[in-house]
């Protein structure tokens, strides 16, 4: 049993409030299976895979989108606190208005042209990463009556080729809207919980323009940032 499954960091596969996992929890139980080539393969990502001006969300459209500017930083981290470099890290969110430009999302809420909501990075030499965006806002969801998701970001890590990949959400300090959220209380652990929560960090910031934020990934071990949310 890995630290991981001794603590319950991640959330099980069906967990009852969060509805829409009893449509796709396995109902057999799980078989290990030998590695595929794909998964440990070489390095597959060069530092030209990911552009510049793709870890800048604000910067897409014609003209700034609306919202509150914010900076995201943080570094990805192995259970040792070694940087995992050259790493792969996509983001994608809703609109400050709480709308995803998708077709899927119908949400009572207007699209921003200025805002795609993706974008990505690789990892720099000590594991660092940097994203432009603005303060996604909350949306109504059918989960369950009156249900609403806090403000979040979805993260997508990638290792060395695309079979290895986990996904992650990112959660803003003290919203109120978190104690009563199924996805956020998934994680059976509380501390475990409290590592989806990112810390605000002036210094990371532009003064008289963003806030900083810091959300440091661990990818393994006892304090490892819960995935599968």
């Amino acid at each position: 049993m890995s630290a991981r499954d001794a603590i319950e960091i991640d959330p099980p596969y069906d967990f009852p409030g969060y509805k829409s996992t009893a449509l796709r929890a396995p109902k057999q139980p799980l078989i290990r299976v030998a590695p595929h080539p794909l998964e440990i393969a070489g390095p597959a990502f060069s530092r030209s895979f990911a552009k510049e001006s793709e870890a800048d969300l604000t910067t897409w459209g014609k003209s700034a989108p609306l919202g509150e500017k914010m900076i995201l930083v943080g570094r990805v981290l192995d259970e040792d606190g070694k940087p995992v470099r050259n790493s792969l890290l996509e983001l994608w969110q809703c609109n400050a208005s709480g709308r995803y430009a998708h077709p899927v999302d119908q949400h009572n809420a207007p699209l921003d042209p200025n805002f795609l909501g993706q974008g990505k990075v690789l990892t720099g030499d000590n594991g660092e990463y940097r994203f432009v965006t603005i303060k996604p806002g909350a949306y109504p969801w059918r989960n369950h009556p009156w249900a609403w998701r806090p403000a979040h970001i979805h993260l997508s890590l990638f290792g060395n080729a695309y079979a290895q990949r986990i996904i992650t959400q990112m959660f803003f300090p003290a919203d109120p809207l978190l104690p009563i959220d199924p996805i956020f209380n998934s994680v059976p652990d509380p501390e475990a919980r409290q590592r989806m929560v990112c810390k605000l960090d002036l210094e990371q910031g532009i003064e008289e323009e963003a806030l900083g934020y810091r959300f440091d990934i661990v990818l393994r071990g006892a304090k490892s940032t819960p995935t599968g949310v």
